[in-house]
């Protein structure tokens, strides 16, 4: 594909000045957790880590990706929070937080700012 692209195209591509930033995130919980449990700290996790800050997840209870709840990228400090918050919690024995990289295509080199 062409990359001479006009600023409207770049735009709707989501490349260039228009890279969009998230971030992905593994969770190992403690042995022995039953499901009420992990329940409960998914919904804590979405409503004080996720939702709190703007941002929206998809994935499962162990595994996925973090981006920004509308069209926009993730800063470095809203990631920060989000690991902070699990590093908190009792019922991960491991959270493991990428570093920022690109929601449309994550193969892509993230843009310096």
């Amino acid at each position: 594909m062409a990359t001479n692209r006009s600023r409207r195209l770049r735009k709707k591509l989501c490349v260039g000045e228009f890279q969009e930033l998230g971030f992905e995130l593994n969770l190992v919980f403690q042995e022995g957790l039953d499901d009420e449990a992990v329940d409960n700290f998914l919904q804590q996790f979405l409503n004080e880590a996720i939702r709190a800050n703007g941002l929206d997840f998809v994935g499962a209870e162990d595994f996925g990706f973090v981006c920004l709840g509308k069209r926009g990228s993730v800063s470095e400090e809203q990631r920060a929070q989000v690991e902070a918050w699990l590093r908190n919690r009792k019922e991960l024995r491991e959270a493991s937080v990428s570093p920022l990289l690109d929601v449309w295509y994550p193969e892509n080199p993230v843009n310096p700012a």
